[in-house]
């Protein structure tokens, strides 16, 4: 039965690459990604367990162990719906014994990229102790393990919050936590290191001195987290390695107890789920229709600007990065920290600027199947381009020269405010006339509506790695005169330069937008079947 399950699974990810060429081509990259990533980690680890200090392959295999089972249990809630391939309720009407179900489950859950590679990794890892083959055959017992702790808590957790995961509300909540978690990790670390640093310290001037320091701390660490079930598994070669039998009995022991746990938990999560399924309240949705947009003037291009506005208030997909721009100011506060100088967080606000006017570049995608709406009510290209283009137009110039007026004042560098502000308005109004052009011809699959933002549609990769290279390249070549007079504003720190940064910004932008509009419209008049059928094929 198990094996069906891997013949069942193969075959509908076959069928789904017979279907796209852009899946294909998503896969093969992303394997050999992840290929590479996996082979450099394991020479890492086997040349620093050989030729280097095996005390610190035992804190990296645990350490990083932790960080494997952390992932694999917690991105499961905030990409909900990340793989549903095989859907425990598409076999209950089969007279399946449940432990069967779910041993095939946990191994088909293992046919994929994140699946392989963590098998990978796991067994690569543990040839950091090749030259102590009893402490090889121990960590291979713990790689085992660690991945069966991966894939069954993963499984157990989703399962039992499987009925709060359906709620609507819940998941444009936690998309919106799971956005500002993964904007504030890089900051975090950041200010994590260089409190390791000032903590530690260049005892006595040498490389050596400090790389001693750290271990102590590292190894505590790691000593703690080995004792949790999120570490124990891969503890188990460092505590062999150790000669601490004792230890490596009590994190074997907490390890079985763990993978035994999440076993049962499953086992009573999917009992239940599939005797009563989750569902809806019952109760139907109230139609909030287009609130206070419903009152603008009637007309095509109107109507579609009032429908896409609504968007940004109660679709997470774009709420979520409204949500982050608060946030970058702070982000680049703390990149600027490493240098010692406020560059990053002064170039915050044409950054704002050129994301907010490029986060429309795919919204025929985002409409998925809506998008039908267009084409039988016959709205023409220009009302489709505009009605795109003006909520940007209006939210996009106040968030952005907010975001300048916080950065100056942090820097304390106001003599830098007009030509921050030609920067920042200039490549708003340009990426924004780029995105109005190249959304009628460049579309590629994004999360469905209703589905966390965070999810990547199987193909999706290489596509939209495709279309938004394109789009960057085409932007920062049309904003080349408003960069070249922004850059010279700020080098000469002229008032007159400053305003001739303003003015270029305005009317140059203004003036591709609208060029950019003109052409989008024409290609989407052209192409409209086209699109509408691409978007309808989306998985």
């Amino acid at each position: 039965m198990v094996a069906r399950f891997l013949t069942l699974k193969l075959t509908l990810m076959g069928n789904t690459f017979r279907r796209s060429v852009w899946q294909t081509i998503g896969m093969i990259i992303a394997s050999l990604y992840a290929l590479g990533i996996v082979g450099m980690l394991v020479a890492v680890m086997i040349f620093v367990g050989v030729a280097g200090d095996p005390d610190w392959a035992a804190v990296a295999i645990t350490l990083g162990g932790v960080l494997t089972v952390v992932g694999w249990w917690l991105i499961p809630i905030f990409a909900f719906g990340v793989d549903a391939t095989l859907d425990p309720h598409r076999f209950s009407t089969f007279a399946i014994p449940r432990r069967t179900l779910l041993a095939g489950l946990a191994v088909a859950g293992l046919v994929s990229v994140p699946g392989v590679a963590t098998v990978l990794l796991a067994l690569g890892v543990s040839f950091a102790w090749v030259l102590e083959p009893g402490v090889l055959l121990v960590s291979l017992v713990g790689a085992v393990l660690g991945v069966a702790t991966c894939v069954l808590g993963s499984r157990a957790i989703t399962t039992l919050l499987a009925p709060v995961l359906e709620s609507r509300r819940y998941r444009e909540v936690v998309t919106i936590v799971a956005l500002v978690l993964v904007v504030m990790i890089g900051p975090f670390v950041g200010w994590l290191a260089n409190g390791v640093e000032v903590s530690v310290g260049p005892a006595n001037g040498g490389e050596a001195s400090t790389e001693a320091q750290l271990l102590p701390l590292f190894e505590q660490v790691a000593s703690v987290l080995g004792w949790t079930p999120f570490g124990a598994a891969w503890s188990l070669g460092g505590a062999a390695h150790a000669g601490d039998w004792a230890g490596l009995a009590g994190r074997l022991a907490v390890a079985l107890a763990t993978i035994a746990l999440a076993w049962l938990v499953w086992d009573r999560a999917l009992a239940r789920s599939l005797v009563r399924p989750p569902v809806g309240d019952g109760s139907g949705g109230t139609a909030k229709g287009l609130g206070p947009f419903g009152r603008v003037p009637f007309s095509p291009t109107w109507g579609v600007a009032a429908r896409t506005a609504t968007y940004w208030l109660r679709d997470p997909r774009y709420s979520g990065s409204i949500a982050v721009i608060p946030l970058l100011p702070v982000i680049m506060y703390f990149a600027g920290q490493s240098t010692g100088s406020f560059f990053m967080l002064l170039a915050t606000g044409p950054f704002v600027g050129w994301i907010l006017g490029f986060s429309i570049s795919n919204d025929i995608g985002y409409d998925n199947t809506a998008f039908a709406l267009h084409v039988s009510s016959g709205v023409d290209g220009r009302a489709d381009r505009w009605g795109r283009a003006i909520p940007m137009l209006l939210m996009g110039p106040l968030v952005s020269a907010a975001t300048v007026v916080v950065s100056v004042w942090v820097a304390d560098s106001w003599h830098l405010t007009l030509p921050l502000l030609g920067l920042t308005i200039g490549l708003l109004l340009v990426s924004t006339g780029v995105s109005c052009a190249a959304s009628a011809r460049l579309v590629y699959p994004v999360a469905k509506p209703g589905e966390s933002p965070l999810k990547s549609p199987q193909g999706a990769a290489m596509a939209t790695f495709v279309s938004q290279g394109i789009g960057f390249v085409i932007t920062l070549g049309l904003s080349l005169p408003v960069l070249a007079v922004g850059i010279t504003a700020i080098v000469l720190g002229s008032v007159l330069w400053g305003v001739a940064s303003v003015v270029v910004g305005v009317l140059y932008g203004a003036l591709i937008l609208v060029l950019a509009v003109r052409f989008g419209a024409r290609v989407y008049d052209r192409r409209l079947p086209e699109l509408l059928q691409q978007v309808q094929s989306f998985p």
